[in-house]
């Protein structure tokens, strides 16, 4: 046997030797990595984060500035974030119901509030139930695999969000891409799926980059043809895009067309966090039991589930934020043309501002900061190379000067 002092100069060798290794392996990918983002710089596409020392509203502080700037770029469209009375119901859970879960759903993170705020998205869409999640990312990761197995196909718009597309990556269906909104292209894939046991079209109901409209109707028409169902990510719409802020089915006087729509709580509806599936009980149910990201992730907590419950009460029978948001991205749009900027999209108030080059949308946006104004520049891998631009959002909120 090997005498202890060998065995010990053996050991301190070996963990050596590893350790050395180790730092090795870690030092090469340390150069990859920095290669990688030096690419990034290089190309004029980095992505510095600013940081904001005031709550989310109209007029915003932002470190390493001495005035306060007019914020034109956030999900705020009905300038919820900070209205009293969501930040009033936030502080209210706090007290009475702590601040978190520390658990999933199923086990003890259920509260009578986390039900009352599902049945509140229900009846907002007029769906039989709905369920929540962490983000609507994670609402977009647990649908695919749950609703769709190999003998089914999905036909999902190219432009369709990150999160849609990640989701549908996790199914086991026959994944067909067609062309932003190529109602041709769609019906040729259609046909080709005949033999497909479920059909879903899945589809952004307006295209956050460029401010685009699915093309609903026509959408319907084809899912009718070919009994297929229709699932729309309406994050751009729900609660402020429609009459009243029913979304894309509303906009085109469809309402109840859609078979499932997902959404967030973190743009329009109050800001915070969270997302959510709603649409058939049967659907809702399955998803309650096998839906990965809601069975593995914590409940949202009660300060979330209360501001967003506030939002909804304020929205639910009131049509001024909808018809408010309407009004103020038409003078947004006309206005920018008349001096001649090129604004795409359709009638929405994702407004952006083409400029082309990703160092010129960078440099613009640096520069709109000196003059009071704070938006960002978007460019490649976000938007396609060449398509650079200035994404504005135009908001409801009170006394925004547009």
């Amino acid at each position: 046997m090997m005498k202890t002092g060998v065995k010990s100069i053996a050991l301190k060798r070996y963990f050596r030797s590893s350790s050395v290794s180790l730092k090795s392996t870690l030092a090469n990918a340390r150069n990859i990595l920095e290669a990688e983002l030096q690419n990034i710089r290089e190309a004029g596409t980095w992505k510095a984060e600013r940081i904001i020392t005031s709550k989310q509203d109209v007029n915003i502080s932002v470190q390493g500035q001495q005035k306060s700037l007019l914020n034109f770029c956030a999900n705020n469209y009905l300038g919820l974030s900070s209205h009293p009375s969501v930040v009033a119901a936030g502080k209210a859970a706090l007290d009475k119901y702590g601040a978190g879960l520390s658990s999933v759903r199923f086990i003890c993170g259920t509260q009578d509030i986390h039900r009352n705020l599902e049945m509140k998205i229900a009846k907002f869409h007029e769906r039989d139930d709905a369920i929540l999640y962490a983000s609507c990312f994670d609402a977009n990761a647990g649908l695919f695999e749950v609703l769709l197995d190999k003998d089914d196909a999905v036909l999902s718009d190219e432009l369709n969000h990150a999160s849609v597309i990640d989701g549908i990556r996790l199914c086991k269906a026959k994944r067909y891409r067609y062309k932003h909104r190529d109602m041709k292209e769609l019906e040729a894939m259609l046909q080709e799926s005949r033999s497909s046991r479920l059909r879903l079209i899945a589809t952004d109901g307006v295209f956050s980059m460029d401010g685009t409209v699915t093309p609903l109707k026509k959408i319907c028409d084809l899912a009718d043809k070919y009994d297929a169902l229709i699932f729309v990510d309406e994050s751009h719409a729900s609660g402020f895009f429609g009459k009243t802020g029913r979304g894309t089915e509303e906009y085109f006087d469809m309402k109840g067309r859609i078979d499932i729509i997902n959404s967030t709580l973190g743009k329009a509806l109050g800001g915070s966090a969270g997302g959510y599936t709603t649409g058939p009980h049967e659907l809702v149910d399955l998803l309650r039991q096998r839906s990965r990201p809601y069975l593995f992730s914590n409940s949202l907590p009660p300060p979330v589930v209360a501001s967003s419950t506030a939002a909804f009460d304020l929205i639910m029978d009131n049509s001024e934020y909808p018809d408010r948001v309407h009004t103020n991205a038409k003078r947004f749009r006309s206005k920018m043309k008349d001096v001649g900027f090129t604004i795409i999209g359709d009638d929405h108030p994702i407004c952006p501002v083409m400029l082309g080059d990703a160092r010129l949308a960078s440099v613009f946006a640096d520069e709109m900061l000196n003059q009071g104004i704070y938006v960002i520049g978007f460019s490649y891998p976000v938007v396609p190379k060449g398509k650079a631009r200035i994404r504005v959002q135009v908001s409801a909120a009170p006394h925004h000067p547009y």
